[in-house]
């Protein structure tokens, strides 16, 4: 679990009840279950409209993917090629199917096979970037469904609070209940926003910035694939991919963990 995100949601709902707390309120009193049942059922629903079923039933695994960790090395990667362009220059392109099955990576495999079945570089280069942009689209989904669902919770807590206005409308017989009626109908005012504020859009800016991250380190597969192709020499190959790596981690020994 990414620990930012379950610390985020944490502070953020802590702060709000302990100042309500202090300042002599019932922080309970911000609970109403057919309020939360409005505001969320009325969100998924009108995102269920907007997307296919079968992209909406992902929904799930996007949150999964946004609180996940993916711990990579970098730095493995550019020892990788290294160590292939060394092989590549001693024994021959073909000698790196030998290698293919001992990584774990399938793009870096793609890449590789491609390589050793002789096709031409440019070709192996719009190869990786089409599968780069398929994987940005897929991502890009993700990330818009999150937008989507930050931008229709606070319009279905409007709704659930004129919903709940009406009630208090036709109920002004009773002056006592006045007071409760209107305070339960802004409610989902509050769950609307805070759907939107702190949880779908910072998961789908979650999404994006681990989007980003990947299509960094698809580049220097890339790169590192042409590079070896090449017959380049294997300190020049280090040099260059290590260029895409921030300057405290370049040249020194990989880290135990960089998340990806």
């Amino acid at each position: 679990m990414d620990l930012a995100t379950i610390i985020g949601v944490v502070v953020a709902f802590g702060a709000m009840f302990f100042s309500i707390a202090v300042d002599g309120g019932d922080p309970m009193a911000l609970i109403n279950i057919p309020s939360v049942i409005m505001v969320v059922g009325g969100t998924l629903g009108a995102t269920m409209m907007a997307y296919p079923l079968k992209t909406f039933m992902q929904l799930p695994t996007l949150v999964m993917q946004a609180l996940k960790v993916e711990k990579a090395d970098p730095k493995e990667k550019i020892d990788l090629f290294v160590t292939l362009a060394d092989r590549a220059r001693r024994e021959g392109l073909l000698s790196l199917e030998e290698e293919v099955s001992k990584i774990d990576d399938d793009f870096v495999k793609k890449g590789i096979m491609l390589i050793v079945d002789g096709m031409d570089p440019a070709l192996v280069r719009q190869v990786l970037e089409i599968d780069n942009d398929m994987a940005a689209q897929r991502h890009s989904v993700g990330s818009a469904m999150m937008g989507t669902l930050a931008g229709l919770s606070p319009a279905m807590g409007m709704v659930g609070t004129v919903v709940g206005l009406v009630g208090v409308l036709r109920n002004l017989s009773d002056p006592s209940s006045l007071g409760p009626s209107i305070a339960v109908a802004f409610l989902t005012t509050l769950y609307g926003s805070l759907l939107a504020n702190l949880l779908f859009s910072p998961l789908g800016n979650k999404l994006k910035q681990k989007d980003k991250q990947e299509m960094l380190a698809r580049e220097v597969i890339v790169e590192g694939v042409l590079a070896v192709q090449a017959g380049e020499n294997p300190r020049i190959i280090r040099e260059k991919l290590e260029s895409f790596l921030l300057p405290k981690l370049r040249g020194v020994a990989a880290p135990e963990t960089v998340e990806a």
